[in-house]
């Protein structure tokens, strides 16, 4: 018989769970029980909850009835398990933890799998201990310490909140071909010319070219996405000054757009994407009809990622842009053989992430308006 567990959580449960994912270091599986519990003390369904946090049903069925059939502590801690005991106890394994996370070795310029296994080594009382070990307790931990990645960060309250769920729901919306959904964003390039001729690729070699290169300068691409339909296009520019951005939105009212009452336009914080810019570009009457068409949300800043044209930039990268191209022209010719190609293969960006699932994911980000006042 399939019992459904109903999760309700005391006070004093509630506040060590939104502890626990507030920060310190925890096992991932751990932080993901945690997120499930207070996810199905909100009400969501079994299904909804696993497609937000990224776990399988019998995972949140599982922690649910620990949770009902015995306490807090039961459904946040690990069962035993069948098999060969582990090879790390639990203080190595956080000795691991920590040392992973240190300074590497001098010397290298990080941690691998062999250094943490022998440091290991020397910090236990092990004989050996094997990459792989050291691989698996690493990756339950979700560290990559071999890893590292650019961030910045952002401040998150209230009107970070609102523009990020007010995006989402532009997302999450039906299509309507009379208010558009359109993501818009810029991306430079370089135009770099060959010194010499690469040499073709033959059986058995590849296609050799040389290290040397010529710059030609530089170009700007101006990319738009519609969120909702199969459509993209790409406009080459030499700058991307307020003006350019103003020649844009005209573009997309009168020639991309044209019968649309409205279009909801999905953009960045960058000071040349104003209103403004329109009415420093054209007289005011041109300005303020195309204004009356166009409708801005903006992105949180640091938060260019909530904008669905950036993963289209970053395709348009891998599968046309990475190579030399040497002038506008032909960069321009390749672009708009790579548009018409994927145009024509109704390529959609496949958006994952909705408000739903903000308010599961980062919970703890969101503002408390209990502690404000």
């Amino acid at each position: 018989m399939n019992v459904r567990y109903r999760v309700d959580l005391s006070q004093a449960e509630r506040a060590e769970l939104e502890a626990l994912l507030s920060g310190g270091k925890h096992v991932v599986r751990k932080l993901k029980r945690a997120q499930i519990l207070l996810a199905a003390a909100a009400g969501l369904g079994d299904e909804e909850i696993a497609k937000a946090i990224g776990v399988s049903g019998s995972t949140v069925y599982r922690t649910k009835r620990r949770f009902v059939l015995g306490n807090l502590e039961a459904a946040l801690s690990e069962e035993p398990r069948p098999g060969v005991p582990r090879k790390l106890s639990g203080k190595e394994e956080a000795l691991l933890v920590a040392t992973a996370c240190s300074k590497a070795p001098a010397g290298r310029a990080r941690w691998t799998l062999e250094l943490l296994a022998g440091a290991m080594v020397k910090l236990t009382e092990h004989g050996e201990l094997s990459r792989e070990t050291v691989r698996r307790r690493l990756a339950e931990n979700d560290l990559k310490p071999w890893r590292r990645d650019m961030w910045c960060i952002p401040k998150v309250d209230g009107p970070y909140v609102a523009c990020m769920e007010d995006v989402l729901d532009l997302y999450a919306e039906a299509p309507d071909p009379a208010r558009p959904v359109v993501c818009f964003d810029e991306s430079p390039t370089q135009l770099i010319g060959e010194v010499r001729q690469p040499i073709p690729a033959q059986p058995g070699q590849l296609e050799r070219y040389d290290c040397e290169y010529r710059r030609n300068g530089t170009a700007n691409l101006f990319v738009f996405l519609d969120a909702h339909r199969p459509w993209r296009t790409v406009k080459v520019t030499d700058s991307r000054t307020a003006r350019d951005f103003a020649h844009c939105m005209r573009d997309l009212v009168d020639r991309h757009y044209p019968e649309a009452t409205m279009i909801r336009v999905v953009l960045d914080n960058l000071s040349s994407h104003s209103r403004g810019a329109l009415y420093e570009t054209f007289p005011a009457p041109e300005a303020h009809r195309i204004l009356r068409r166009l409708e801005f949300h903006y992105t949180p800043k640091h938060a260019s990622w909530l904008n669905m044209v950036e993963i289209e930039i970053g395709v348009l990268r891998s599968q046309c842009l990475d190579r030399r191209i040497e002038d506008r022209n032909t960069l321009e010719a390749e672009i708009d053989a790579w548009l018409c190609q994927r145009n024509a293969d109704r390529a959609r960006i496949k958006w994952m992430f909705t408000t739903q699932r903000a308010r599961i994911k980062l919970l703890r980000a969101y503002p408390d308006p209990a502690k404000e006042s």
